[in-house]
């Protein structure tokens, strides 16, 4: 029979975060996280719908003949925008069950 291998060393401890800002968080580490990844995405759905604008402008104006990159355009701007509803809804959702919660 051969011997059991023995466990290996303990991980690395997790760093604690240094509290410095509001609410024990760092200034610089809250602007880095979700807040900052949600702007990201909207500034993305918001340049998507530009597109999409200016791209249904230069059909109608005559500067463009090309039907199916205005489709497409469009159809691009809807799909980030009805996801970006959703990712808001369960953003909503969420902060609701987390205020119901009881302590």
């Amino acid at each position: 029979m051969s011997a059991i291998n023995p466990i290996g060393g303990l991980p690395k401890p997790i760093p604690t975060p240094r509290a410095t800002g509001v609410g024990g968080q760092d200034q610089d580490a809250s602007k880095t996280g979700f807040d900052k990844m949600l702007r990201n995405c909207i500034d993305q759905v918001d340049t998507k719908q530009q597109a999409s604008t200016a791209a249904v402008q230069d059909l109608l104006s005559g500067k463009s003949d090309d039907v199916l990159s205005v489709v497409a355009a469009a159809a691009k701007a809807d799909l980030s925008f009805k996801l970006l509803i959703g990712v808001r809804n369960k953003v909503i959702e969420a902060y609701k069950q987390t205020m119901n919660m009881q302590i």
